[in-house]
């Protein structure tokens, strides 16, 4: 690995993309995640265990378009992160999100990386 191909750590990738989202950057916010990502939203009330076999949102083109007519396409979508634990390869983030409609949204999520790119995006929400 050459200098300038530096692998970030997951706690890295999880504050770049943070960044990238609020800075409403897509191409930046998708290079954090592999082409394979696996997406998961899961409400509460819902079982936590077993996880739907399925995720919600699989491969990095599908991710990048949800995002494109999502947050992206709203300008005021801000997420905050009040917590954040990193525990090896995972990073687990308390977040708040501004700009969803009335109040403020409070979301669980949990990044799983893998050689250097997230992998794997748990939502947890109330």
């Amino acid at each position: 690995m050459s200098r300038t191909t530096m692998v970030r750590t997951a706690e890295e990738l999880a504050q770049a993309q943070l960044l990238a989202y609020n800075a409403k950057d897509l191409e930046a916010f998708v290079a954090c995640y592999s082409e394979d990502v696996r997406v998961w939203r899961l409400a509460s009330g819902a079982a936590m265990l077993p996880l739907p076999l399925q995720p919600q949102l699989q491969g990095r083109a599908a991710f990048r378009e949800l995002y494109r007519q999502g947050p992206f396409a709203a300008p005021q979508v801000q997420a905050e992160v009040t917590q954040r634990i990193v525990m090896g390869d995972t990073v687990i983030d308390h977040e708040r999100v501004h700009g969803r409609g009335e109040g403020v949204q409070q979301v669980a999520v949990v990044y799983r990386c893998r050689e250097g790119l997230i992998a794997e995006v748990y939502f947890f929400l109330p």
